[in-house]
């Protein structure tokens, strides 16, 4: 077989194949026709009149006559009205280059149809009433004209604003300034020199868990599956130290071996301010802890069972001390809804940010309301002394320090000078009397 033989069998078409391609292309243009025919499934057009909102809501809290008095402005956005517009200004006047999604969400610009988009003032409204009512996105649409869509983004990246804006003034560890007046406070309140603060967990249910999850974030006694939250609570109510994201299968100890609240000591970077308890000096603080918690040095807890007079005030006064941050956690929930009710996200990163955007929030509102024990008009810096660089140096200072702070004779040691200091201190007051 020649060349020219080979190139008609291969390239010829008979009149069977155009047939069928012909038969094939007239059923396809027939269906193409039938597609064009059917109705589209558009999305239904909703005219949303936000100016309209936008001049209502400032008519009824901003403007210099608004309608509702400023005690009506504090229930309904859980902080003073001068707080909220320092946290919407702050927002909508970040710059950056270029400048992050979260922020850029907050810009005033044209949308698509040549409207100006919904202003910050509007947005950051929609996540704080989510926050403080714990409502669902669209709760808002007639008052506020705002999609659930929109809405739902707007708690999104308002709460990744509060964290990159005001986390490193507001939920920052104590420095030096800030120990030395803590532990005086907490010597005048409760009677308990050197104390950094109380110590617990708390869990948040998180009704949306996946179901392949549950088994490790479920717990018997919760109706839904929880996440942990560790925090540590001064006397005014100020949350120094937030660790979220265990899961709710674990106990506080657990959550202890994961949080980074040790991490600076075990540094030798931690603050060092000493105490005197009965005649004996410490020089690291401690914090008041329940029952489940290690017998560490950094720990002062109750006794199970008060044999004496002595020991029955000492229970006393350590469980009276330690509901600080039973308190915080009242409060935290009680200021927003949105942590008090079950989860509906379907994220842990999701949940993590609501949950440090409102403590970062709640320790704003007591600043504003000038209640909080240290001044954070200067932002300090923690400070750093000399750290060996050498990597051997630096394992035998976490390993020195790891014995310190686990040191079950410092943690006795303290509990008995803690309590003779206020058998002491009781027993003084009523030779006085």
């Amino acid at each position: 077989m020649n060349q020219n033989q080979i190139g008609r069998t291969v390239f010829d078409i008979d009149e069977e194949t155009d047939a069928f391609y012909l038969q094939k292309a007239a059923e396809y243009h027939e269906w193409l026709i039938q597609q064009e025919a059917q109705p589209r499934l558009t999305r239904t057009p909703i005219f949303r009149d936000r100016e309209d909102a936008e001049r209502r809501l400032r008519a009824d809290y901003f403007d210099d006559h608004c309608k509702y008095p400023l005690y009506y402005f504090r229930r309904r956005f859980r902080m003073s009205r001068k707080l909220f517009l320092k946290i919407v200004n702050g927002i909508s006047s970040y710059t950056a280059n270029p400048l992050p999604q979260h922020f850029h969400f907050f810009t005033s610009r044209l949308d698509c149809t040549g409207r100006m988009s919904i202003s910050a003032l509007m947005k950051c409204t929609a996540a704080i009433r989510q926050m403080a009512y714990g409502s669902t996105p669209d709760a808002f649409d007639e008052y506020l004209q705002m999609s659930e869509h929109t809405a739902r983004d707007a708690l999104f990246f308002f709460n990744m604003c509060i964290i990159e804006l005001y986390m490193p003034k507001y939920l920052r560890k104590p420095t030096l300034e800030d120990v030395v007046k803590i532990q005086q406070k907490h010597n005048n309140v409760h009677g308990f020199p050197g104390m950094l603060g109380s110590i617990d967990c708390m869990h948040w249910e998180w009704k949306n868990c996946p179901v392949s999850w549950q088994g490790q974030y479920g717990r018997g006694d919760k109706k839904y599956p929880t996440i942990m939250l560790e925090a540590v609570a001064s006397q005014d109510l100020w949350i120094w130290h937030a660790f979220y994201g265990m899961a709710g299968a674990n106990n506080d100890i657990n959550v202890l071996d994961n949080s980074p609240l040790f991490d600076d000591l075990l540094d030798d970077l931690a603050p060092v301010v000493p105490y005197v308890v009965n005649g004996v000096e410490y020089r690291n603080g401690y914090y008041l802890a329940d029952g489940i918690y290690p017998e560490w040095a950094s720990f002062v807890k109750s006794f199970t069972v008060a044999t004496d007079p002595k020991h029955t005030l000492f229970k006393q006064r350590q469980e009276s001390a330690r509901k600080d941050v039973e308190r915080a956690f009242g409060v935290l929930q009680g200021r927003w809804g949105l942590i008090q009710q079950p989860a509906r996200a379907y994220e842990v990163n999701t949940l993590r940010r609501i949950m440090y955007a409102g403590i970062i929030m709640h320790n704003m509102i007591l600043e504003d309301q000038n209640m909080s024990v240290v001044d954070l008009k200067h932002v300090y810096s923690n400070p750093a002394r000399s750290m060996q660089t050498v990597w051997i140096d630096r394992c035998e200072t976490q390993r020195r320090k790891a014995k310190e702070l686990r040191d079950k004779d410092t943690h006795t040691s303290l509990q008995q000078n803690l309590m003779n200091h206020i058998w002491r201190e009781v027993e003084e007051a009523s030779e006085e009397d």
